[in-house]
């Protein structure tokens, strides 16, 4: 009998975001499958609403998709653009839409630049750059695809589908982006972050002791 061959783990494009913010947060989120809403997701999610239902339209002889459907078969990914302008020449330019301030953010290019993979695989057209869109400030910053940004998402693929497989939960990293994460009443940061801590310190207590 031939043995049965497991299918790689499909990875979706939006917890790519969410693991190069904090790998604990998409382990929450997507293992144990935890969630809560605060005052930036539910602000997001208004944010989304204006794209996240199929449809197209014909502007200025370009052709704009909202909430298209992308995947790469290769690279075991999956996802949705919120919005995809194609060229004059049928080329895709993914523009991710966000709630908050614009500004450099490298999980935001990483989930971008899948996409733009996404869509190359997809319609066989280089992707060299695309946009985001941050509402907060009503202002749009250009990604490009180069070099250094695709190998950190490739890396950053490879590293959620290890998260997913493995099925471990990362330990809480109590730091600046604790208190805007939309996991952090469940992830508890500072008490787990003190037991760690209490723990570490009666080990070295003994030690001593010996």
């Amino acid at each position: 009998m031939n043995p049965v061959i497991a299918e790689p783990v499909t990875v979706l494009v939006s917890m790519l975001s969410h693991y190069a913010y904090c790998p604990r947060r998409c382990a929450l989120m997507f293992v144990e499958q935890t969630y809560e809403d605060n005052e930036y997701t539910l602000r997001g999610q208004a944010v989304h609403e204006n794209v996240d239902e199929p449809g197209w339209v014909q502007r200025e002889g370009q052709r704009i998709e909202r909430a298209l459907l992308v995947w790469h078969d290769e690279l075991g990914l999956q996802g949705k653009c919120d919005v995809v302008v194609f060229r004059d020449d049928g080329t895709p330019y993914p523009v991710e839409y966000k709630s908050g301030k614009r500004g450099y953010k490298r999980a935001d290019d990483i989930q971008l630049c899948a996409q733009a993979m996404c869509l190359e695989a997809m319609f066989g057209k280089p992707v060299h750059e695309g946009a985001i869109y941050y509402h907060s400030s009503r202002r749009r910053r250009n990604v490009t695809f180069d070099e250094p940004l695709r190998q950190l998402t490739l890396r950053t693929i490879e590293q959620v589908r290890q998260l997913l497989e493995t099925m471990r939960i990362p330990p809480p990293v109590n730091d600046h982006r604790c208190p805007n994460c939309s996991v952090v009443g469940l992830c508890l940061p500072e008490a787990v972050a003190s037991l760690r801590q209490h723990t570490d310190d009666r080990d070295l207590y003994a030690l001593q002791e010996e």
